[in-house]
């Protein structure tokens, strides 16, 4: 008797996380830089330029950001 095909199901990434982080060629992570969102009347100009732009995820993290943007491997 023929055994029947299990077919496994396909993981699938994590949509918020892959709208709010980027793997870049080598494999670091960049995100935004936190603190930008509101309250930045007070703020200096300084700051606020400092604030732009990306910037590369702790080490600690990587490992399960990975899972979530890559789950299958």
């Amino acid at each position: 008797m023929a055994r029947k095909k299990t077919t496994h199901y396909k993981l699938k990434t994590s949509k918020s996380a892959k709208k709010r982080f980027k793997v870049t060629k080598n494999g670091k992570i960049l995100r935004t830089i936190a603190g930008k969102s509101h309250l930045m009347v007070g703020t200096s100009g300084g700051v606020v330029r400092k604030l732009r732009g990306r910037t590369v995820m702790h080490k600690s993290n990587v490992k399960a950001m990975m899972k979530l943007l890559r789950p299958g491997l």
